[in-house]
């Protein structure tokens, strides 16, 4: 099941009726970026970078490689920044662009089906504040776990791909249930969708390629909640 609503997921990327999300989404995710970039290192140029020069002052010249490694480091951790802030940045896109997702797989694969209802506005809203607050958090826990050898990348793969499945399953189930029964299906099947926020955390871990994590993201999950509910129709949906 996981393989499938994969391989549709990574299908609509591309397909044509995805054309005008698709730019849509990676216009917006490229921006965030851009203005993040700018955020962090100007904020290094106002508050680290002093610091750094009354290290520096009064060093001698035979030790100036001192301080291009202090440039190189900085770099580093500006670039290692930013990669960590792209999860964070995917919740928030997706949960401005999730129903246009959903909207052209539910016309494009189940035609047949009732169509979901959008999420209103302020439910919407209010769920990617709480989205973005909540990864923000997983991947801060992430980000001090980086310094362990062996544990940095399974801590990454498991708050991410947690976080990530639960909270796109739930944004994709909602467009057919209550809050309350969505996460209740998801709880219900909560190995098969922590499986296919693997999915969703290796994708983002793919450079480039994961610029595209919210339009991946929110496909896969709309395929895996369709596939799920025509395996289990206990509960409507």
């Amino acid at each position: 099941m996981i393989l499938d609503a994969v391989r549709l997921a990574l299908a609509n990327l591309f397909a044509p009726e995805t054309r005008r999300v698709f730019w849509k989404v990676l216009g917006i995710t490229v921006l965030f970026l851009i203005v993040l970039w700018f955020a962090l290192r100007e904020s290094f140029i106002a508050y680290a970078l002093p610091y750094f020069d009354g290290y520096l002052t009064g060093v001698p010249d035979w030790a100036g490689w001192l301080a291009v490694f202090v440039g190189i480091f900085a770099s580093a951790g500006l670039a290692l920044s930013l990669a960590l802030l792209l999860a964070p940045v995917t919740a928030v896109v997706a949960g401005f662009f999730l129903d246009d997702v959903a909207e052209v797989v539910e016309q494009r694969h189940y035609p047949g089906d009732p169509p979901g209802n959008p999420l209103p506005l302020g439910t919407a809203i209010v769920s990617s504040i709480k989205f973005l607050g909540v990864v923000l958090l997983g991947n801060l826990v992430a980000l001090l776990l980086l310094f362990i050898p062996g544990v940095n990348l399974i801590a990454f793969f498991l708050v991410n791909g947690y976080l990530l499945g639960r909270e796109f399953f739930e944004f994709a189930a909602m467009r057919f249930r209550p809050p309350e029964e969505a996460r209740l299906f998801r709880s219900k099947h909560a190995t098969t969708v922590l499986l296919g926020g693997f999915a969703i955390a290796v994708f983002l871990a793919i450079p480039v390629v994961n610029l595209l994590t919210p339009l991946f993201a929110a496909g896969l999950m709309v395929h895996l909640h369709k596939l799920l509910t025509r395996v289990d129709p206990d509960l409507p949906g």
